[in-house]
């Protein structure tokens, strides 16, 4: 673990540490045997449970699905896309990485619908094997702060200094960095971009060595262990917040009304739901046309998603109030 002595480390040293690729070689030829599908006996296996934290709108869905290698969380610009538990799972050799991306900490409004949201992120980082705390690099915002105090000391934590892509003169981050050692504990710092591929699979080798001696939890082809249900309502609010911008609020959600299959063929219902009839009439769009698109995007990223064919229905219903309504905000399916 890092320690106050530490900051007394030449910093331009701790940067270039940083940014080298512990465990690249391993991922690499970790990589490769996956592509083998080279069978690995229990005993030899390892498997953790790897939470995903930070503020809202830091990255944390790029990323997941960047470690995943597939689209398994819904990303728009509009702050607390995610709002559920989400895991992803990604098999690399003898190790098999439990992602679990959280909603992000929220501080500014109290209602049903963040309480809830808070909820599943406390949950979700006292019992993993290891969290990555993500902050924009070079950056610390109150909100930071206030998810810091909420990692337990007991669970190691990897700094993330995300969007390092962004940082022009990168020598400029080395007291970011002594900075942020001595705010937490941390077990390491990893400046990166998920965005980047060689981050990604220089991430994957840093968290192997944390992951526990223990039988796979999950298919070594599963790539997340929630139901095509569940992804269907995502992709639906992901093209509304994507498509409405930031105009339509945060507490507009989708709700699955059908969801039938026959073969390759998926027939969903779904219902839009907003608080206002003046969000309404936003989301349709004049004759319909906003609504229109929002469903062919959906229904097209959906066929690619579930490889079927898939027709999508889409409704426009107000419901004021319910993001206030614990009642309701279970009712529509949050924890």
């Amino acid at each position: 673990m890092t320690t106050p002595d530490d900051n007394a480390l030449n910093l331009d040293a701790m940067l270039a540490k940083a940014l080298r690729r512990p465990g690249a070689k391993a991922v690499e030829s970790a990589a490769e045997a996956e592509e083998a599908v080279i069978e690995v006996p229990p005993e030899a296996q390892h498997c953790g449970l790897v939470a995903i934290v930070g503020k809202p709108n830091v990255g944390k869905s790029t990323l997941l699905n960047a470690l995943v290698g597939q689209k398994v969380s819904i990303t728009s610009r509009k702050a607390q896309t995610t709002r559920h538990r989400i895991t992803g799972l990604r098999t690399v050799g003898a190790h098999q990485f439990v992602f679990v991306d959280t909603p992000g900490f929220q501080t500014r409004h109290g209602n049903a619908l963040n309480r809830s949201l808070n909820k599943t992120v406390l949950g979700a980082v006292t019992d993993v094997d290891l969290i990555l705390c993500v902050i924009e690099a070079g950056r610390f915002y109150p909100e930071d702060a206030k998810v810091l105090a909420l990692l337990p000391s007991s669970i190691p934590v990897i700094l993330l200094a995300n969007k390092f892509d962004l940082i022009h003169r990168r020598a400029e981050l080395a007291p970011w960095l002594a900075e942020m050692q001595g705010r937490h504990a941390f077990a390491e710092i990893v400046p990166m971009s998920a965005n980047s591929v060689r981050d990604v699979g220089r991430l994957l080798g840093i968290c192997e060595k944390y992951l526990p001696k223990q039988p796979w939890m999950h298919g070594v082809d599963e790539l997340t262990d929630r139901s095509e249900r569940f992804l269907a309502s995502e992709i639906v609010r992901e093209k509304l917040f994507r498509l409405t911008g930031d105009e339509l609020p945060y507490t507009s959600t989708v709700i699955i009304d059908k969801f039938e299959e026959e073969g390759r063929m998926r027939r969903i219902a779904a219902t839009i739901v907003v608080e206002r009839d003046g969000h309404k009439g936003m989301v349709i769009g004049e004759g319909g046309e906003k609504l229109k698109r929002i469903g062919t995007e959906a229904r097209v990223e959906l066929e690619k998603l579930l490889d079927a064919k898939v027709f999508l229905e889409l409704w426009v219903k107000v419901r004021s109030g319910w993001a206030d309504d614990d009642a309701r905000v279970r009712s529509f399916g949050y924890e």
